[in-house]
C-alpha cells in the first residue's frame, strides 16, 4: 500500500492540480475580465450583474439614482466582496456621467473588457403619432445615442486589452412592435440594426457585439404588463411557454455573450421570449 501510494502519489497530485484548474476555468469563464454593466441596480441590468460577478468578472453597477446603487451594492458587495463590485451614479444621457463611469472603471480595476448597454427609457404608451418630439428625443437619446456614445467612448479601451465584448439589450419589441409601445419599439429596432454595423466595425479588433432581445420579463419596468390582470392574460396568450420571464434567465444569455463559450458569434440577435413570434 505505502509502495503504491508513494509511486502514484505526484501523478494524483499533478492531475489533480490540472483538473482544479480546469475546472476553475469552466466554472469561472469571466475571471480576470472587467465589465462596465448600466441600469444594474435592479430587473435584468442587476440579474446580469449577479450573473457576470458570479463567473469571475470584476464590475461596475451604475443607476440614475445614489440611492438604487447604494442598495445594489450593498447586496452584491455582501456576496461577492468588495473589491470584485463597485458602483457609480451615472446617466447615461450625459457625458460627463459616461466619462467618470468609463474613468473611474479605469482607475478601480485597471481596464475595461465588457459593456452590457442596458439603459432604456418608455415615457409614454398610445399610438406613436401622438408622441412628441420631446418624448420621442428622450426615448431615442436613452435607448440608441447613449449606447452608440458609450460604445465609442469604451471601444478604445477594449482595445488596449487585446479585444472584449459589447451586448445590447434590445427587446422582443424590436423585432415584432408591442401596441401603445410604438416609440420604444422603433428605439429598440434601431439597436438590432447598430449592433449589427458595430459588430462588422470591430471584428479585426477582436472585439465581438451583440444583442439580446427579452420577450416580457417580470421586472418594474414592465410592471405596468406583469402587474395588470387583464393585461396578463391578453400577453400570456401569445407565450407558449404561459409564463413570463425571469431577470436571471437573461442574465445567464447576457453573462454567455460576454463569455469564451460565444467566441465566434458577433453581430447576432438572441431572442428570448418564451416562444412569442419573433422571426423564421
Amino acid at each position: 500500500m505505502n509502495c503504491i501510494h508513494k509511486f502514484s502519489s505526484p501523478i494524483i497530485t499533478s492531475f489533480g492540480i490540472k483538473f482544479k484548474k480546469m475546472f476553475s476555468n469552466i466554472a469561472k469563464p469571466l475571471e480576470g475580465k472587467v465589465a462596465i454593466i448600466t441600469a444594474s441596480t435592479d430587473g435584468i441590468g442587476f440579474a446580469a450583474a449577479k450573473q457576470l460577478v458570479n463567473d469571475g468578472a470584476s464590475i461596475m453597477i451604475c443607476s440614475r439614482k445614489e440611492n438604487n446603487v447604494k442598495n445594489a451594492l450593498e447586496q452584491l458587495q455582501k456576496e461577492y466582496g468588495v473589491n470584485k463590485v463597485k458602483g457609480l451614479v451615472c446617466h447615461v444621457s450625459k457625458n460627463d456621467d459616461r466619462t467618470n463611469l468609463i474613468q473611474e472603471t479605469i482607475k478601480i480595476f485597471g481596464g475595461i473588457d465588457i459593456l452590457v448597454s442596458n439603459a432604456a427609457t418608455n415615457p409614454t404608451s398610445g399610438s406613436v403619432l401622438d408622441c412628441s418630439e420631446e418624448i420621442w428625443d428622450k426615448i431615442f437619446d436613452v435607448n440608441v445615442k447613449s449606447t452608440f456614445l458609450l460604445t465609442k467612448e469604451v471601444v478604445p479601451h477594449l482595445i488596449s486589452r487585446g479585444g472584449g465584448s459589447i451586448v445590447y439589450v434590445s427587446s422582443i419589441a424590436g423585432i415584432n412592435p408591442i401596441p401603445m409601445l410604438g416609440a420604444y419599439s422603433v428605439s429598440k429596432t434601431a439597436l438590432l440594426c447598430l449592433t449589427k454595423v458595430v459588430a462588422m466595425d470591430l471584428a479585426e479588433n477582436n472585439i465581438r457585439v451583440n444583442c439580446i432581445a427579452p420577450g416580457i420579463i417580470k421586472t418594474k419596468f414592465a410592471s405596468a404588463i406583469t402587474g395588470n390582470e387583464s393585461l396578463n392574460e391578453h400577453f400570456l396568450q401569445g407565450i407558449p411557454i404561459k409564463r413570463f420571464g425571469r431577470p436571471e434567465e437573461i442574465g445567464s444569455i447576457i453573462s454567455f455573450l460576454c463569455s469564451p463559450a460565444s467566441s465566434y458569434i458577433t453581430g447576432e440577435v438572441i431572442v428570448a421570449s418564451g416562444g412569442m413570434t419573433s422571426r423564421l
